[in-house]
């Protein structure tokens, strides 16, 4: 019996956006890859700079080391060129330094621990995932792994095996960092300016470092390479740009001890195996380790990690009694201050729950008394929910009143009739301090609410904007959701930022120990009931007989 042809279908037409500078100007190019041609060529007019290139910041580095006033003054405090290290940083204004401030060089002098024995553990039949291309399958999800140069690791086209529909349902559409926010609280004339937005000025992607084997990433994960295209558009790699494992860290994923029936104690216990996929980014002095974790349960984790060499100023102190004056930060060593600062990451999650039309509901726990006499108590809490009908309604400031707030899809419901949604469980609530009125918060105004709801705009992609570097402020989230757009059973975006307020501490000098923080989606009323009740234990059970 023989096949029949397969007929050739050739791939759809691709363009690409190609964003570069020609003769100091920003040029918006569109390009037809099937034809090899250019479709259109825009010049930007407004205000900001693209992402800086690696190559830029290579020679930005470099012309210090040949100009001869440079030279001069190295000379002058009886340095070496070979002595000195330039790097690279964006403004936040403008200002020129003076004399000479000249400090002792900090020590930083620990004893050595001997290392530890770690635990490894290796599937004896090998992962328990596949990986096709960039699609990975694993368990009941399946989902899509890009990289970019801005954003890193891009998780995609994300949905879940229903057992009882017995198929696969839509749960997020295209997820990454939309923008890492990094303002210094030092307002002197060396450190204003180091209000940093890192993702927009110098890309998560192109500053994703390899991953170590055995060290970065357990024993049993598996390595994918990124790729982004260079300064002249040539491809560049990242070896072992993200890994891929699966995780037993001793957790539960559910369990019960049964004790009222008499003579009898039933224990029923599922551990817990999830999968990871990890990014790590080392932005100047800090390195983030960024983690997607799946869930057989249905939930979405997302972990970040801060460690590093913490930004330290000089100065003449050399014990707490000495500083007369505020030093905006902590001496975390002789000469040397870890200045005060924030880590704010924003997530744009372009949730599909069920489908591409859903709403965004704020369900608030809301304290009732009992006024009837119909109960011996006296309160209870209930749940009042409200639906938003525009941005305005959804822009939330996450305080100490509880409120759960869920995607939901309007359309969908479970046989019960409560509609199907994912809920999102904030993480570290860390809100700007800064004034609304100061330069950097202006182009960090995104900020400001920890949760955004926005209909979905191909173009809006990064909160700080499409053109981050010397930014006005003018291209942000908080300015697009200005103009009130319906979001009501609308194909909408979630927006969310987790903030660290870090006061340095001795503890995390010189290399700090890893801070970490997260948030997860979890499934509401998705799924009919407990999507993993039915996994099987790791050991048969024996179950007494309850019929009697």
């Amino acid at each position: 019996m023989a096949l029949e042809p397969q007929l050739y279908n050739p791939p759809p037409p691709r363009r690409a956006f190609v964003i570069t500078r020609l003769h100091s100007q920003t040029h918006e190019i569109i390009v037809d890859l099937s034809t090899q041609s250019i479709i259109s060529d825009e010049v930007y007019g407004g205000h900001g700079y693209p992402l800086l290139t690696s190559e830029e910041q290579t020679a930005a580095s470099v012309l210090p080391l040949t100009y001869p006033p440079f030279i001069a003054s190295i000379t002058k405090r009886s340095l070496k060129l070979s002595d000195v290290v330039c790097s690279t940083f964006t403004i936040n204004g403008s200002g020129a330094g003076s004399g000479r401030n000249g400090i002792p060089i900090v020590q930083a002098e620990s004893p050595i621990w001997s290392p530890l024995n770690g635990v490894s553990a290796m599937p004896p039949d090998g992962p328990g995932f596949k990986i096709d291309g960039h699609n990975v399958r694993w368990a009941n999800w399946d989902f899509h792994i890009s990289f970019d140069a801005r954003a890193g690791l891009i998780i995609s086209l994300a949905s879940i095996y229903d057992l009882q529909k017995g198929t696969f349902r839509q749960v997020l559409y295209r997820g990454h960092v939309s923008e890492l926010f990094v303002p210094y609280m030092d307002p002197t004339e060396e450190w204003y300016y180091r209000t940093y937005f890192d993702e927009g000025e110098f890309g998560l992607g192109t500053c994703t470092v390899p991953l170590q084997p055995m060290l970065d990433c357990p024993p049993n994960a598996v390595f994918m390479d990124g790729y982004y295209a260079s300064q002249d558009g040539k491809p560049m790699s990242i070896s072992n740009a993200f890994c891929i494992y699966e995780q037993e860290a001793g957790r539960i994923m559910w369990r019960h001890t049964e004790t009222d029936i008499p003579g009898e104690e039933i224990k029923e216990v599922r551990p817990e195996v999830s999968l990871v996929v990890r990014m790590v980014v080392a932005l100047s002095n800090y390195d983030y380790i960024l983690d997607w974790e799946f869930k057989p349960s249905g939930s979405i984790k997302f972990g970040v990690g801060l460690t590093g060499i913490p930004a330290v100023k000089g100065v003449s102190y050399t014990h707490t009694d000495q500083i007369k004056e505020d030093v905006y930060g902590t001496l975390l060593a002789p000469n040397a201050i870890g200045v005060n600062h924030d880590h704010f990451f924003t997530y744009r999650l372009d949730l599909d729950v069920d489908g591409d039309a859903n709403s965004f509901v704020k369900a608030n726990l809301e304290t009732k008394r009992v006024t009837d006499n119909s109960s011996p108590r006296k309160s209870y809490w209930t749940v009042v929910s409200e639906t938003a009908k525009t941005e305005s309604d959804a822009q939330i400031q996450l305080r100490l009143k509880p409120v759960e707030l869920i995607v939901v899809n309007p359309n969908k419901k479970t046989k019960l009739g409560n509609y199907v949604g994912y809920r999102l469980i904030p993480g570290s609530l860390s809100s700007p301090l800064l004034s609304d009125d100061d330069y950097p918060q202006i182009r960090g105004a995104f900020t400001k609410y920890d949760v955004w709801i926005t209909p979905y705009n191909k173009s809006e992609k990064w909160a700080g904007g499409l053109y981050m570097d010397q930014s006005r402020g003018d291209d942000t989230l908080a300015v697009w959701s200005q103009r009130n757009r319906e979001i009501e059973n609308k194909d909408i975006v979630l927006w969310y930022t987790i903030g660290f307020h870090h006061v340095p501490c001795q503890e995390d000098f010189p290399v700090m120990p890893t801070l970490s923080g997260g948030f997860e989606l979890r499934p509401t009323n998705f799924f009919e009931n407990n999507p993993v009740l039915k996994t099987k234990p790791p050991t048969p059970v024996s179950w007494p007989n309850c019929t009697h």
